[in-house]
Order: C-alpha cells, then structure tokens, then sequence
C-alpha cells in the first residue's frame, strides 16, 4: 500500500501501482510503519563504487576511468527503521560498513539511453546505505564485490520515494551520515565523478534496464573502512542517512540471532 505525506505522522492512502500511475483515496491514515518505498521487489540493483574523489582518495585508488559497476541481490532490500543484521559469519573479525548513497529507480525500460534524455527515465530518488561486509567483499568472495554486499538487510532504502519532478537537479544534494549521532559523512551530490545521468546511459548501453531498477550511486569518503582506525558496525549501532529533500533513513543495527531448535 502506498501513501503521500501530508503531515508528519499522517499520510494520504494512494490507489494503483508506482510504475503505471496512483490516485488519491482521499483517506487519511497514521502509518503504523514504513516500508522501502519501491514499486515491488527491484529487478537488479546496480552499485557504482568509487563515485566520489574523496571515497577514491580514503583507499588510496585511483579515480576509475569507468563507472565501477557492481549488483546486490535484490533481496537484501531493508525498510526504513528495520534493523541491519550482522551475518554471523560476518561478525568475527568485524567488518560490516555503512555506506550513504543516493538512489535511483526508474519508471520504465530503458536501453542505448542518450545521457540528454537519461533523467526521463527516472521515477524517483530515495536514500540508500549500501552496506558492505569487507572481508567478504575483498578477500572471501572471489575477487568479487557481490557476495560481501549482498546480505540480507544489506539494502535499506528510504524513508521516501521522491518523484523526479520534486528534484529538480540530483546533483544538487546534500548527504550526511551520522553513526550514533556523529556526523561521519558529509557530501554533495555535485562531486559525484559519475553524475545520476550519466550513469543510467552507461549502465544502458546494449543493456535493458527493468522498470523498477535501482541505482545506488555510490558513497561518499568517510566510510568505517577508510578511516584510522577502522570503524566497523557494531550491534546497538544507530545510522541516520539524511539526503536533502528526501529524508532521513534510520536504520539500527542488530546481530544475527542464533539458530533455533535442538
């Protein structure tokens, strides 16, 4: 069920589907929680890594020449307010990270897009934490970024899906991270390397992107990785991700709980 907010707290019951167009009910309701506001279960979720000179610079990369393109599994989207839980297996050594990003999904297919014509594609924009269990992602997946991001929870989205035309430039925006109420990251959408259209036309070059498809367009410098010593997440963790004109996306952390039965 989806619904427009008229108030904090109070919502407008909204009548259809994201993608093919909704109406409004005229019925109010006090939501009693949110959900990631998506039109269903993604397609594919694109990542894009290394999007911002300062991330390249906190690992000591090279800014890449290409977009760094990854995939998380689409079932490790989160809702807003619901727990990151950390793997067990991602628990010992510590190694799970938060990762602020400017998402983006489309309203329709798009393939061989114009970078002119890239941002009419779009539906809306949400804030993103890209979570990352490291080891996973550098050493135990192969070489292979997918696996150490794409643990279930990995994916919160939200708090609101904010539809293009309520943006009228996405590299006009303010990120923030704050980790148990310190402000760990802090950016503009204007130093991404790859600016939101950009990207959509790369990523659909001989490529169909599904309607529904969600970009994740990459994180800031300030990442637990990055700084001396590492800051990795721990459970009673609190992350806020604050995207100007979006919201604000909370999310606590948890640890896995053990397995039940004999």
């Amino acid at each position: 069920m989806f619904g427009r907010e008229v108030e904090p707290g109070k919502a407008m019951l909204l009548q259809g589907d994201p993608l093919r167009g909704l109406r409004e009910t005229g019925r109010l309701v006090r939501p009693a929680r949110l959900f990631a506001p998506l039109p269903g279960t993604p397609p594919a979720i694109f990542g894009i890594g290394l999007n911002y000179r300062e991330h390249t610079r906190e690992f000591a990369a090279a800014p890449p020449r290409y977009p760094v393109v990854f995939l998380k599994n689409p079932a490790s989207v989160n809702d807003p307010g619901s727990p990151v839980v950390i793997p067990r297996i991602c628990a010992d050594p510590p190694q799970v990270d938060y990762e602020a990003e400017l998402a983006v999904v489309l309203a329709r297919a798009a393939r061989d897009v114009a970078e002119s014509d890239a941002l009419e594609y779009v539906l809306g924009y949400t804030a993103a934490n890209d979570v990352t269990a490291r080891v996973w992602q550098k050493q135990a997946g192969g070489g292979q970024w997918v696996r150490g991001k794409s643990f279930d929870t990995f994916c919160p989205l939200g708090p609101a899906l904010v539809t293009r035309d309520q943006v009228p430039d996405p590299q006009d925006l303010w990120i923030r991270t704050r980790l148990n109420g310190r402000v760990v990251q802090e950016a503009h959408t204007s130093e991404m390397l790859f600016p939101v259209a950009r990207l959509i036309a790369y990523l659909s070059q001989g490529t169909t992107l599904l309607p529904g498809t969600v970009i994740l367009t990459g994180t800031p410098g300030g990442v637990g990785a990055g700084r001396i010593p590492p800051v990795f997440l721990s459970p009673g963790d609190l992350l806020e991700i604050e995207i100007q004109g979006i919201g604000r996306l909370v999310s606590p952390v948890a640890a896995e709980e053990p397995p039940s039965g004999p």
